[in-house]
Parts: structure tokens; sequence; C-alpha cells
């Protein structure tokens, strides 16, 4: 039986796909980021040979409310760069979550299938697993 200091092959199993889950939801909001940064990187170098007094249009909380160019500048280049160090933190943190992964691998043992065929020769053809997880005997 399983106790909480002996976990079953399905709980060390899950607890990886759970540490995979989070990585791969750092990463997703990371490349979020970076597209949005690049939407206001193309945003402000366009609003910069505008004339400050002129008319535009933002977006907030889903309204959209007339603003002038000498408002709205400012707000973008302070949000690009919010953002700037909110991908700064996530990265940091999946370096981390990556870290954690690897240490979880090396304290169960874990292989990921196609890696062994990967390590000796290549003469398997049967490498189509698609990354599935095996828990290695001990």
């Amino acid at each position: 039986m399983a106790t909480n200091i002996n976990k079953s092959k399905e709980q060390i199993v899950a607890g990886f796909q759970e540490l995979r889950q989070q990585q791969r939801a750092i990463a997703t909001k990371i490349s979020e980021l970076e597209m949005d940064m690049k939407e206001h990187e193309l945003v402000i170098e366009t609003l910069k040979d505008v004339a400050p007094d002129r008319k535009c249009f933002r977006m907030v909380g889903g309204v959209l409310v007339e603003r002038t160019v000498k408002d709205v500048l400012p707000a973008l280049v302070n949000n690009k760069e919010q953002m700037g160090k909110l991908v700064e933190s996530l990265s940091k943190q999946l370096e981390t979550k990556g870290s954690e992964i690897n240490k979880y691998r090396t304290k169960y043992n874990l292989k990921i299938k196609g890696e062994e065929s990967k390590d000796m020769e290549k003469s398997s053809k049967d490498v189509k697993t698609g990354g599935v997880l095996v828990a290695k005997e001990s």
C-alpha cells in the first residue's frame, strides 16, 4: 500500500505531470506577454511621430475611450516596461521549475520513453512513443 512516505508509481507520475503542466503554463504566459510587448512596441513607435494633441482611442476594461497621444503614450511605455519586468520574473520561475522537474526526475529515477533509445543506438525504429513517461523499477 502507498503511504505518505512511499508514493505509488501513479502518484509519482501524476506529480511529475503536474510539475510539467505548471511549467507549460508559465511558458505560455511568457509567450503571451512577449506578444503583448511587441504590440505595445509597435503602437509606441507609431505614436512617437504623431502630434501630442491628436486624438487617439484606447481600450480600457473592454470600453473604447477617447484620449490624446500625450496621455496614452506614457501609459503604453509604462505598461511595456511592467510587462518586461514580469517576463523576467516568469523566466526565473520557469528556470526554477525546470530545476525542480529535473530533481524530481532524478529523485524518482524517471525516464521519458524515447530518451533511452536516443542514448542507445538509433537503430530502433519503434520510437513512436510521443514522450510517454515511464517509471523505472528500482
